[in-house]
């Protein structure tokens, strides 16, 4: 195009934020990438998003995403709102010829992430890219450990153990938000978190998950809203065995009630000739046991932060460590790439609809007393 491409955010919240950065700073250090314009930031509270735009470095605030989609200076939309309105904003997007990133998870169930999938799939022939915000992806460490995987060098991996801890619900005389509705966040912290971990699994072995079981447990069962008590309709905890086409097996636990810990995203994969570990806490270090034996046999650090890692061509000398928010500015940029070349960025809305699957597989077996469900394409 002869002009930027401009994008609007819908959501100027917590993934608003990250996004807005993310697309503040994707030129300065990706400046191979389509030049992009930050043209509007949607929200329903006029004041308060007028000051986030203001803060965030849009060009414009509104309270309409309906009309935020059809401007015709907008050329993506990047959604970041509760899970319940991702499908009706992502089809009108689609719709109306707007390249779309949707924040994970896809949407709040099967039937809406498949009706997504197909809108995607039509609107791609028209040259319209489309992607989940799957970030944990593009942590360069991560990212590397899909490659070490692929390159065999811990042989076949036959076990992962995955959990995802945070502590923000601990307390139970925390309040009532959107997350501990049904109505509105689809499901609690499995669909929040677990939808990370969901993701990584499949990502990282390139192997889909194809049976799951799981237990599910919400241990405050009652928080304060604005007009007083009110029920928590979704889980707190969750618990699942995954097993992939492969004949892997995933072990996975994720909580939001799990004192002590902030944002505990740890990753272990065994192989048959070694195996990697993994810590967000510390994302810009990856551990590689080689699996060779011996006295001095065991784990060593990788550092993560040379030119020659994922995506770090883009920032620091060698040793100055990345942080949590770069990981958005990489998908953005990657993003950006797959428009320009017309191709199909990863994750794609196929790839949400598959984690999609897994979630419903965890939560119906749940609901039958953990019996395993096999997840069907």
């Amino acid at each position: 195009m002869s002009r930027p491409l401009g994008v609007a955010v819908i959501g100027y919240s917590f993934m608003g934020k990250a996004h807005s950065n993310a697309w503040r700073n994707v030129g300065a250090f990706f400046p191979q990438t389509p030049p992009v314009r930050q043209q509007v930031l949607v929200g329903r509270d006029a004041e308060a998003v007028r000051a986030a735009a203001d803060r965030y470095g849009w060009q414009d605030s509104a309270t309409d995403w309906r009309a935020a989609i059809a401007r015709d200076d907008v050329d993506i939309v990047d959604v970041c709102t509760p899970g319940d309105s991702h499908a009706e904003i992502a089809l009108a997007a689609l719709a109306a010829g707007k390249h779309v990133l949707v924040e994970k998870p896809l949407a709040n169930s099967v039937p809406e992430a498949e009706q997504l999938v197909a809108a995607a799939a039509s609107a791609a022939e028209r040259g319209v890219r489309s992607a989940v915000g799957f970030n944990y992806r593009r942590v360069p460490a991560l990212a590397l450990a899909r490659g070490l995987v692929a390159e065999g060098r811990i042989g076949r991996v036959r076990q992962v153990r995955a959990s995802y801890l945070q502590d923000w619900l601990a307390d139970p005389a925390a309040p009532m938000s959107w997350r501990l509705r049904r109505e509105s966040a689809g499901s609690g912290v499995l669909g929040d978190l677990g939808s990370h971990v969901v993701d990584l699994v499949q990502h990282l072995l390139d192997d889909p998950v194809v049976a799951a079981s799981g237990r599910l447990r919400t241990f405050v069962p009652t928080r304060t809203g604005p007009a007083g008590p009110e029920p928590v309709t979704v889980d707190d905890a969750a618990w699942a065995t995954l097993e992939t086409r492969g004949g892997r097996i995933a072990s996975v636990e994720v909580s939001r009630v799990a004192t002590g810990r902030k944002n505990g995203l740890t990753l272990e994969l065994y192989g048959d000739a070694g195996a990697l570990t993994f810590e967000l806490e510390r994302l810009n270090e990856l551990h590689l046991h080689d699996g060779l034996g011996g006295p001095s046999s065991g784990f060593r650090r990788i550092v993560v932060t040379e030119p020659e890692h994922p995506s770090l061509h883009a920032w620091w000398p060698p040793g100055h460590v990345l942080g949590w928010d770069h990981t958005f500015t990489i998908q953005a940029a990657e993003l950006l790439e797959a428009v320009a070349a017309g191709t199909d960025p990863r994750p794609s809305f196929a790839d949400g609809l598959g984690v999609q699957r897994v979630l419903d597989a965890i939560e119906r077996s749940a609901h039958e007393d953990g019996r395993t469900q096999t997840i069907h394409e």
